[in-house]
């Protein structure tokens, strides 16, 4: 059934289930918004006079009831029925009658799914941004109790300066209060209001676009009818490009806890109720799941591409290919949630090594030390590098790692985790 539907006509069986597609799974994610657009619509067009008082009355308090059936689990998408404006128009109309075939008055699919979307996008995003906060708030916690520790530096995968887990854990917190600002610029892109304009060129009722905006909570209107519609696709790829910072800050710890764990290195460990086995090596602890977390987060890099593919020769105005941002951002979002409870998870029960320094092969992480001394001691630069180059060569170097003495802020001596705090503060204020 469709509401575009004429007497006498028909579409192939084949056609339909091309041009549908996998609409019916996703509208179930917005079934829940789509209703609170009609609420705030319908709202309107009584209070305009497009709709009786009385008509309007009725078709909120059947909105209602159907939005409760929705929070309960006991709303679905019938198998002939194309999508969920179809669905939730269908069935008021079967409750309350002639009145809710009014619903759709000034208005167009295009512009209901848009405002589906932002609704949803909303939600989803000041969700990731909690779960974001808790992970970061984890990571400084752990800075802290582990900033004493000492952690072999890395360049070129060569062991190359004294490192800690302080600054280690402290270094994911940071890059996360980064991404909580790619973050809040898709919340804010998502907080405005496409409803009213229809298909895209707005309508000849006299509808009150500011007052759905009121009823609706978005910050402002999507002003210009054609760019209301211009950002289907757009409000998808900003935050399709905000999931992509967070996971690749995800994929990256990831893979440091992939190294960290190896034997090899044996910076860190977890219980073995969070490592799986091998079928033949009765020894093995795999790091699957950071294994998977890494996988999963990389293949949520590729969002924001994806969508720039299918969108970037796209005209303005409606096209069904915008359908399709439903099967590559959805699925994404839900796969980033399980990645961050997963590194949640891991995180809180990590166990770090100490006296890792020690060493014999790290005691080369120190060559930077013994020069920055001699400099200290009045040596130039070039000639403390080359004297403490050829101890190397001779193989008669040695370094007394009790006297690193790092002091600038952001060193592992001065962490200053407290700046971090304040701009993931500062940023967490402005979804206020």
């Amino acid at each position: 059934m469709k509401l575009w539907n004429k007497d006498n006509t028909s579409v192939s069986e084949q056609i339909e289930r091309f041009t549908v597609g996998r609409d019916r799974e996703f509208d179930l994610l917005l079934a829940k918004y789509d209703v609170m657009g009609s609420i705030a619509h319908v709202t309107m067009l009584g209070e305009t006079g497009l709709m009786k008082k009385e008509d309007a009355e009725l078709a909120v308090n059947g909105l209602k009831g159907i939005l409760l059936e929705i929070e309960e689990g006991k709303f679905k998408i019938e198998e002939d029925v194309e999508d969920v404006h179809s669905q939730v128009e269908i069935l008021l109309t079967q409750r309350i009658g002639e009145a809710g075939k009014m619903i759709h008055s000034g208005r167009s699919r295009n512009d209901q799914v848009a405002v589906d979307i932002k609704l949803y996008l909303r939600a989803e995003i000041l969700d990731i941004k909690d779960r974001v906060k808790k992970l970061f708030d984890l990571l400084i916690s752990l800075s802290e109790k582990y900033k004493a520790v000492l952690l072999p530096g890395y360049t070129h995968l060569q062991i190359a300066m004294p490192s800690s887990f302080g600054l280690w854990f402290g270094a994911y917190a940071e890059s996360l209060a980064d991404d909580l600002l790619v973050l809040y610029a898709a919340y804010k892109t998502a907080n405005k209001n496409p409803l009213g304009s229809g298909a895209g060129y707005g309508s000849s009722f006299p509808l009150n676009r500011t007052r759905t905006t009121e009823l609706l909570g978005f910050e402002a209107l999507n002003v210009n009818s054609v760019y209301a519609q211009m950002t289907r696709g757009k409000t998808e790829k900003v935050t399709g490009m905000a999931l992509a910072a967070i996971a690749a800050t995800l994929s990256k710890l990831s893979m440091d806890c992939c190294l960290y764990l190896n034997q090899n290195f044996s910076f860190i460990s977890f219980p073995s109720e969070l490592t799986t086995g091998s079928s033949i090596m009765p020894h093995k602890k795999n790091p699957d799941v950071f294994e998977l977390i890494r996988g999963k987060c990389n293949r949520i890099t590729s969002v924001p591409n994806e969508l720039t593919l299918m969108l970037n020769n796209l005209p303005s105005g409606y096209h069904r290919e915008l359908q399709l941002t439903k099967e590559i951002l959805f699925p994404a979002i839900s796969t980033l949630k399980d990645c961050m409870d997963m590194s949640m998870l891991m995180l809180e029960n990590i166990s770090v090594k100490e006296n890792i320094l020690e060493d014999e092969k790290y005691k080369y992480l120190f060559t930077v030390e013994a020069v920055n001394d001699l400099v200290n001691k009045g040596v130039p630069f070039r000639d403390a590098y080359r004297e403490i180059g050829n101890l190397v060569d001779q193989g008669k170097f040695s370094y007394d790692a009790g006297q690193l003495r790092h002091t600038h802020e952001g060193s592992l001596g001065n962490l200053r985790n407290d700046l971090i705090v304040e701009e993931m503060e500062r940023t967490m204020k402005m979804f206020m």
